[in-house]
C-alpha cells in the first residue's frame, strides 16, 4: 500500500476531529460480575505435566494453525521461555522444581471472569460467554490491538500480515467444541491429566481437596480463584507461582473497575489509536516494499555482473586454450619435420662413405 504523508497526516486529522466531537468510551463499567452459573473452566496441576507438548499439538490442529518450525516432539523448544503468538495459541514453558526436577506449566488465555481485553474493547469485539470462554468476533474488530495492553497475562496477539483485515489471536478455550459437547483440545489430549474441564466451581472443590489431602505436594492457593476477579484457568503448583512465572501483582480487583474511569477520559486517543497503528503499518509496509525492491535490483545487477564476469573468464579460458592446441600442433609439426631431415640427412652420409654398394647395385641392375 502507498501512502503519503499528507494523506497519513489527513486521516489523523478527520479522525481526531471525529473523535473530539464524538461520544465517549463506554466499554467498560464498574458493575462486578460473579460469573455466569455452570460456566466451565480447566484446571491445571502443574504437578502432573510433563513438558510433553500434546496439548500444543492439539491446540494447533483443532485451530487449524500454521505447524511450527520444530515439530512438537522436539522438547529442546522448553529449554527458553516462550510466549503465545497468533499461530500458537498455547506454550509449555519449562521451570525451576521444587529439587525433585523441573515443573513445566501451560500458558494461555486466562479467560477471565470479568476480561481486562473485553473491558477495554468499545466495539465489544470481545465478550465473556456464559459457557466460561472469552468469545472474540472478528467482524466487528478495528484493530486498535488496546486488548492487548489490557490483558495483564500479556496474551491477546495480532496478525500483522493485514491491514484491512486484522484479527486478535488467542486461546478460544475450544468454545465451538464446548458447544458441541466436547473436551477442549489439550485438555483431550494430555497424556497425565494434568488438565481437567469441568464447571468451575466443581474445580475448586476438587484442588482444594487436593491441596488438603497432599499438604506437602501443593502450594496452599489455586491461582485464578480470586486473581483480576477470578479466572476461568485454574492453577495449582508445588512451588510458589511466582517461581513458576505467574504474576503474583495483580490483585483481586476485577479490570473493568481499574479501566472504567481511564478509558472514559480519553476518548480522542480510541479514536485515533486504530487510525494511527493503520497509518504506521501502511507506511512501514511501504518501506518494506521500497526495501524489497531495492534489494532485488541490487541482486539482478549482481548476478548481471556474474554473468559478465564469468563469460569473460570463459573467452580468456577457450582463447587459451586454442593458443596452446596451435602451438601444440606446430611443435608436432616441426617434430616431424626435423625427424624426417635427419633420417635423410643420415642416408646420405652413409651413401657417401660407400659408393660402391650404390655402384654394384647398379651394375647387377
Amino acid at each position: 500500500m502507498s501512502l503519503s504523508r499528507r494523506q497519513f497526516l489527513g486521516w489523523i486529522g478527520a479522525a481526531g476531529t471525529t473523535a473530539a466531537a464524538g461520544s465517549k468510551a463506554t466499554a467498560a463499567t464498574t458493575h462486578h460480575f460473579q460469573g455466569y452459573p455452570d460456566a466451565m473452566a480447566v484446571l491445571h496441576d502443574t504437578t502432573f505435566c510433563i513438558g510433553c507438548r500434546r496439548c500444543e499439538g492439539a491446540c494447533n490442529a483443532v485451530n487449524e494453525l500454521p505447524a511450527p518450525e520444530k515439530p512438537f516432539t522436539d522438547l529442546s523448544v522448553l529449554e527458553n521461555r516462550r510466549r503465545t503468538t497468533s499461530k500458537a495459541y498455547t506454550v509449555v514453558n519449562q521451570k525451576p522444581g521444587n529439587g525433585s526436577g523441573p515443573m513445566f506449566v501451560k500458558n494461555q488465555c486466562n479467560h477471565c471472569l470479568e476480561p481486562a481485553c473485553a473491558s477495554v474493547c468499545f466495539v465489544k469485539a470481545l465478550t465473556k460467554s456464559k459457557e466460561g470462554a472469552v468469545v472474540y468476533d472478528a467482524s466487528v474488530c478495528v484493530g486498535c490491538r488496546y486488548c492487548m495492553v489490557a490483558c495483564p497475562f500479556e496474551i491477546p496477539t495480532y496478525e500483522y500480515d493485514s491491514a484491512f483485515s486484522p484479527r486478535i489471536m488467542k486461546c478460544t478455550m475450544c468454545h465451538p467444541r464446548a458447544l458441541e459437547g466436547k473436551l477442549p483440545g489439550c485438555v483431550d489430549s494430555c497424556p497425565t491429566e494434568a488438565l481437567v474441564f469441568g464447571k468451575r466451581d466443581d474445580l475448586l472443590k476438587i484442588a482444594r481437596r487436593r491441596i488438603t489431602r497432599r499438604t506437602e505436594r501443593y502450594v496452599d492457593h489455586i491461582y485464578g480463584e480470586r486473581e483480576m476477579g477470578g479466572t476461568s484457568w485454574l492453577y495449582l503448583s508445588g512451588v510458589p507461582f511466582e517461581t513458576i512465572g505467574m504474576r503474583m501483582d495483580l490483585g483481586v480487583t476485577p479490570a473493568p473497575e481499574l479501566t472504567a474511569g481511564a478509558l472514559g477520559a480519553v476518548p480522542m486517543v480510541v479514536g485515533l489509536w486504530p487510525v494511527l497503528l493503520t497509518g504506521i503499518y501502511a507506511m512501514s509496509k511501504r518501506k518494506e516494499k521500497i526495501a524489497a525492491e531495492e534489494k532485488a535490483l541490487a541482486v539482478a545487477e549482481a548476478l548481471t555482473e556474474a554473468d559478465e564476469r564469468a563469460a569473460a573468464k570463459l573467452d580468456a579460458t577457450m582463447e587459451k586454450a586454442e593458443q596452446e592446441k596451435t602451438a601444440a600442433v606446430e611443435k608436432a609439426v616441426k617434430e616431424i619435420l626435423t625427424a624426417e631431415a635427419k633420417a635423410r640427412a643420415e642416408t646420405e652420409a652413409a651413401a657417401a662413405q660407400d659408393p660402391q654398394a650404390t655402384g654394384g647395385n647398379e651394375k647387377d641392375a
